[in-house]
């Protein structure tokens, strides 16, 4: 399986969930290719932020290589799943897949946004990494349960 995380510039929640996807599904003896990128090209070739690194780091995830990239139309016939973030990035998605994409969208946590860290200082990110990883081990069970 191929997932592919999404999230406004790719440089906060899809690296962050990159590396809590990836986890999540090793953890359920689930085979999966995980990467990510954003809706937008802002950031295009950039680290992820220091803060999510930090955070992500804390937790044992090394997402230091990871380089933003922006979403394309290729992606939809590459990924098998690709995950928004938050109902903006759903609809931008909607939007940009081809009507011959495969891969289906859906939210990363089915019962609410996960919330943009970038301007909410240090302490952002670990709260918002927390949602990640729960969403992460719901979906990494969902997905074992229909295997």
């Amino acid at each position: 399986m191929r997932i592919l995380c999404v999230c406004l510039g790719n440089i906060c929640r899809s690296p962050m969930a990159e590396g809590a996807v990836r986890r999540a599904m090793e953890a359920a003896g689930l085979a999966a290719d995980v990467d990510s990128a954003g809706t937008g090209a802002w950031h295009a070739g950039n680290p992820p932020d220091a803060r999510g690194l930090a955070a992500a780091a804390g937790r044992g995830y090394d997402n230091a290589g990871q380089r933003a990239r922006q979403v394309t139309a290729a992606d939809f016939n590459a990924f098998d799943l690709i995950l928004a973030m938050d109902r903006g990035n759903y609809s931008d998605l909607q939007r940009l897949k081809p009507t011959n994409g495969r891969a289906r969208i859906e939210m990363l946590d089915p019962a609410r946004d996960i919330p943009d860290p970038y301007y909410g200082g240090e302490d952002g990110f670990d709260p918002v990494l927390d949602q990640i990883e729960a969403a992460a081990k719901a979906l990494a069970a969902r997905i074992g349960g229909a295997a």
